[in-house]
């Protein structure tokens, strides 16, 4: 009795759904599925709401986080001047050009070039994944003679580069008072690409 009293209900609604009398009308498709919800089977699950404040960060920031965690797997490797290649070594350039191209993102090879890539930003302003640029060890010489990766600026910045110093190594330094007085800027090139 229950299932004939929903098909007459289904067939008065399709009929009352002619032109011109405010009713819409349903097709085959969502009559089945009203006869479905009238006998107590539940319709399929909605579709999960996005909501605005909890999106994904933009794919900028994902492509900085990715550059970040990728220099810091290189943590360790040997100082090698004049070398791009993780199993004999980084000079500092050779570092950042191995980083970058590792996300097909075209940089120069050597620290020099740097001189006009991508756009100046403030210490302030910086963020991982950006280039920061030094002197050489003669800091009286303002060209670019090294350079490393922003990896934070939380309180302090931090870089991570390959170090011809004490520790010959791929290391995460501070920005402290000695490459203070070596610095000559930071460049965003990721907005570029």
């Amino acid at each position: 009795m229950h299932f004939c009293l929903n098909i007459l209900l289904v067939l008065s609604l399709t009929a009352c759904g002619s032109p011109g009398n405010g009713i819409i009308p349903m097709d085959s498709k969502d009559s089945l599925h009203f006869v479905d919800s009238i006998n107590g089977i539940k319709d399929p699950a909605p579709l999960p709401l996005i909501k605005t404040d909890t999106m994904p960060a933009s794919p900028d920031i994902f492509k900085r986080d990715d550059i970040v965690a990728f220099a810091k797997t290189l943590l360790g490797t040997t100082y090698k001047y004049a070398c791009s290649n993780p199993s004999e070594g980084f000079d500092c350039s050779g570092f950042v050009y191995y980083v970058y191209s590792h996300f097909n993102i075209k940089v120069p090879r050597s620290s020099g070039e740097f001189s006009n890539e991508g756009h100046e930003v403030s210490i302030a302003n910086a963020q991982p994944g950006d280039i920061i640029l030094f002197t050489g060890t003669d800091s009286t010489d303002r060209t670019i003679g090294h350079m490393g990766i922003i990896t934070e600026n939380t309180g302090i910045l931090k870089f991570i580069h390959a170090n011809s110093g004490k520790a010959y190594s791929v290391v995460v330094s501070p920005f402290d008072h000695y490459y203070q007085s070596r610095f000559i800027k930071i460049v965003n090139i990721l907005d570029m690409h």
